[in-house]
């Protein structure tokens, strides 16, 4: 079908609301990434510490995807999403009343990985209304939502600034996040196509085969990296190239501007040209500009490198989520909640590489050279699967062969 063909189909009004609950929710999570700057200034932190701050959320986020994942099976994606933004309270009102230590703010900043958690509804909430041919375009839209980070690196260190107090940024979170539980609440709809939940024995099942594992690496490299410089670079900028925390966090914005945004490209170029194809470009896009990063080029220059890989992060993102449907019809919903898990993984990883490399050697080239040949590495994997998956379940560049795209009109998540 052609795009016009996706618009005329699934749920419209529940794909804007798992956007919106997934965009209010990233931002919500990501919101200590360009804080940490600011709260270093009432809690000296050592390098490692402020990597292990802005970890911490993504640690959570990746504990918590299975847990909401397990109850989007059983409870459906809309009452899950509903129970993940109430629960997201309850780290806001900490962080904006309650903070009086580190020790405190690190607790604060592990229960925001409950708003990470979102990923487990709401891509299925939006995905279980579209049939195999839109998955790329439709979980590209949903998973846009990552923008969030956006609206947090851009206002986040102002508000504090401006307010003269970081835990007022906290405060003011309450009010996205309960404007947005109202508008999901009236126009969020579960699928009627919605599977019949999934026993935990299924779960070691899939772990049980290797594609499995392969996928997990895949997203781990791909939304790990996205999530985990979208933390740290307001780190990065300050203490690499002395910016301000507004101005370090603008850089971030823009950086991740490009991450953002490239996801439904990414989905949507995957089901044009195939999922496996377009991750081989940007696995090597993004290996090569960060290890371009590594020589510490001036300001402008490691900008528009970082724009560029973050890009190619952003874009792979949506590839990934185009080529699991296609080798995983019938455990999706399994699938959805484990991988991303595992992409929470890579992204808590990424910081804590940066901060110990550079408190160890008080540089930070060596740590985005480890990132590079991550990223490298992921690509010679993706070559060496594509020639067993293209005998079995792949054709040439990740497109589905035409009898297994048959096999399913509807995805069950």
């Amino acid at each position: 079908m052609d795009k016009k063909g996706f618009w005329q189909s699934g749920h419209k009004p529940t794909l804007f609301s798992a956007f919106l609950y997934f965009d209010v929710s990233f931002m919500i999570w990501v919101l200590i990434g360009p804080l940490a700057v600011v709260i270093a200034g009432d809690y000296p932190m050592t390098p490692v510490e402020k990597a292990n701050l802005v970890a911490l959320p993504i640690l959570g986020g990746s504990i918590l995807r299975l847990v909401l994942g397990f109850m989007t099976d059983y409870i459906g994606p809309k009452r899950t999403a509903q129970i993940g933004m109430l629960m997201t309270l309850i780290p806001l009102i900490m962080g904006w009343q309650f903070v009086n230590s580190l020790d405190q703010l690190y607790i604060v900043a592990l229960l925001l990985g409950v708003s990470g958690a979102s990923f487990a509804a709401a891509l299925p909430l939006a995905s279980q209304w579209y049939s195999k041919e839109h998955q790329g375009l439709a979980m590209g839209i949903a998973g846009a939502g990552n923008s969030g980070t956006v609206i947090s690196t851009l206002f986040a260190n102002r508000i504090a600034q401006h307010f003269g107090s970081w835990e007022v940024v906290f405060g003011l979170a309450l009010i996205p996040i309960v404007i947005v539980f109202i508008v999901f609440t009236i126009f969020a709809k579960n699928s009627p196509n919605r599977p019949a939940p999934k026993k935990l024995s299924q779960y070691a099942s899939v772990l049980k085969q290797g594609d499995a594992w392969v996928f997990c690496a895949f997203y781990c490299v791909t939304f790990g990296g996205f999530v985990g410089l979208s933390n740290y670079l307001t780190i990065f900028f300050n203490t690499q190239y002395g910016l301000s925390p507004v101005r370090a966090a603008d850089f971030t914005t823009f950086c991740v501007i490009a991450g953002s945004f490239f996801r439904p490209v990414g989905g949507f170029l995957s089901d044009k040209f195939g999922g496996a194809r377009m991750l081989t470009i940007l696995y090597g896009g993004a290996g090569l500009m960060l290890a371009a990063v590594a020589m510490m080029p001036s300001l402008p220059v490691v900008l528009a490198l970082l724009f560029v890989g973050m890009m190619c992060l952003g874009a792979g993102n949506g590839s990934v989520f185009q080529l699991v449907p296609l080798r995983f019809t019938n455990e999706l919903g399994l699938m959805t909640g484990i991988i991303g898990a595992a992409g929470g993984i890579g992204g808590y990883m990424l910081p804590l590489i940066l901060g110990r490399i550079y408190q160890s050697t008080g540089s930070y080239a060596v740590g985005f050279i480890i990132l590079s040949s991550i990223a490298l590495i992921a690509l010679l994997l993706l070559t060496v699967m594509q020639l067993q998956w293209r005998n079995k379940w792949m054709g040439k560049g990740g497109k589905a062969r035409l009898e297994i795209a048959a096999d399913a009109s509807r995805l069950n998540v």
